[in-house]
């Protein structure tokens, strides 16, 4: 039991690994948010709407491949879908490094966004990890997703500072061979490939998901978030040098303090909407409060401390988003939905980079910094208006529990299962042996569920 309890040496490398390897890569693709719109006017050809494209072209690509990939590593297995989406990475990134115009640049960041490997990574670990230790593993590469976005905005402008655009791109190519490295020599082989609908999409349920109208307000809002991200990183830079009087060389650290007050100042957020299950209005306070800060920026933001200030709150606002989104998504898809969920939610993510990139960049050709702060603000007001008329999230946590065989022959398992209270939805899949199930803890008898189910113990993934 003690064994079962401990996440294992293997299942640790694994976790480690594959974090490793996810930071690396959304590192090499967010480091040029803070500094493309100011390096890269130096590149012949570039305009601020073909700046705008290069910011967010990588998403193009990414949200068309992002589910194909994942099905492919199916079929072929993991690991050879993730060395090329790193070898095409890497490749986007050379591309990048040697252009000298905008349009080079472009095509570099498009290639990038063509090595779309998060859903082969996720399925990768969920065939390495036991189910009680899934969670855990999970949380690994989400913190490095948080932390690598945070390295970018710092590490990003010194990079550049030092060793140009061309640097800093090579730079981006180099990590993602060694994200290669760390696969081969670190993440242990996987002995089978797990079919498991809690992390990777099952084409059986695409179609609820496509119907599903909290998902899809919150798809909608995923999108909107960093098209919002994308077309302010057009404008923000500007914004340092043009009323700040900030050199770009010191831009660095304005992000730096945005973003470590901006990540503590969420915590306390996140955790009265969990603790008081109060998570729309916690949610939606956060959309407002982004909408407040596209409006100070356009209307207050004229020197470079008010520049901060609205930084530092804009930070708070989006961290407290990225990181309620995905929960809300757990929480409302159906049992046995959430990887299905968050594949369509990814794809919504990174068509949303790209079209808020080509925004900004139009938006200021056409009107300057003010109209790209009016026209991020115009999308923050449409996504309140859409976030108000969702229901309160069921406060729930997804099970994937081993059915027995006797279990599986019961017929009417699943309606005996959502009598037991507390639980608010089920799924049985005969192939995997497996119950999908999502729960109230606070409300749930997990005597009767034990006893439905098997009278073994039970094996849980929170």
């Amino acid at each position: 039991m003690h064994d079962r309890e401990r996440m294992s040496g293997g299942e640790i490398r694994a976790g480690g690994g594959l974090a490793l390897v996810f930071a690396f890569r959304m590192l090499g693709m967010f480091m040029v948010l803070p500094v493309l719109s100011t390096y890269g006017m130096d590149l012949a050809g570039a305009t601020p709407a073909l700046i705008g494209l290069a910011i967010g072209a990588y998403g193009l690509t990414q949200a068309v491949l992002q589910i194909p990939f994942g099905i492919l590593s199916d079929r072929i297995g993991r690991r050879p879908v993730i060395y090329a989406g790193l070898l095409i990475f890497a490749a986007g990134a050379v591309l990048a490094a040697n252009a000298d115009s905008i349009w080079g640049v472009i095509a570099g960041r498009v290639l990038q966004g063509a090595g779309a490997i998060s859903a082969a990574v996720m399925a990768l670990l969920s065939d390495l990890t036991r189910e009680q230790h899934r969670t855990k593993a999970m949380a690994m590469i989400g913190m490095s997703i948080g932390l690598s976005f945070a390295a970018a905005m710092v590490i990003g402008p010194l990079l550049t500072r030092a060793f140009g655009l061309s640097g800093l791109f090579w730079a981006t190519a180099g990590m993602a061979l060694f994200g290669i490295l760390i696969i081969a020599a670190l993440v242990p082989a996987a002995p089978r490939v797990l079919q498991h609908r809690e992390s990777a999409v099952a084409r059986q349920a695409l179609g609820a998901t496509l119907r599903h109208p909290d998902l899809l307000r919150l798809d909608f809002g995923i999108g909107v978030l960093h098209a919002i991200l994308m077309a302010t990183f057009v404008a923000l830079p500007l914004a340092l040098v043009e009323r700040g009087g900030l050199p770009r060389e010191e831009h660095w650290w304005v992000y730096l303090v945005a973003l470590f007050v901006g990540f503590f100042g969420m915590v306390p957020f996140i955790f009265y909407a969990e603790k008081k299950r109060r998570m729309k209005q916690v949610f939606c306070a956060a959309v407002a409060v982004l909408l407040f800060c596209e409006l100070y920026f356009w209307l207050l933001g004229g020197g470079l401390t008010a520049l901060v200030l609205g930084a530092v709150l804009f930070f708070t606002a989006f961290n407290l988003l990225e990181a309620s989104l995905p929960s809300l998504v757990s929480k409302v898809a159906p049992a046995g939905g959430k990887g299905t969920a968050m594949g369509v939610y990814s794809t919504s993510q990174f068509l949303g980079a790209a079209l808020g990139g080509i925004f900004g960049g139009w938006l200021y050709q056409q009107g300057g910094l003010g109209t790209v702060f009016v026209g991020c603000a115009l999308l923050c007001a449409l996504w309140l208006a859409i976030a108000v008329t969702m229901r309160e999230p069921p406060y729930v946590t997804s099970l994937r529990l081993s059915l027995s065989p006797a279990a599986l022959r019961d017929e009417a398992l699943r309606e005996r299962l959502l009598a037991v209270p507390g639980v608010a939805d089920a799924e049985v899949v005969a192939e995997e042996a497996a119950l999908y199930i999502k729960v109230d803890t606070q409300k749930l008898d997990r005597t009767s569920l034990e006893r439905l189910i098997d009278p073994a113990p039970v094996r849980a993934e929170a």
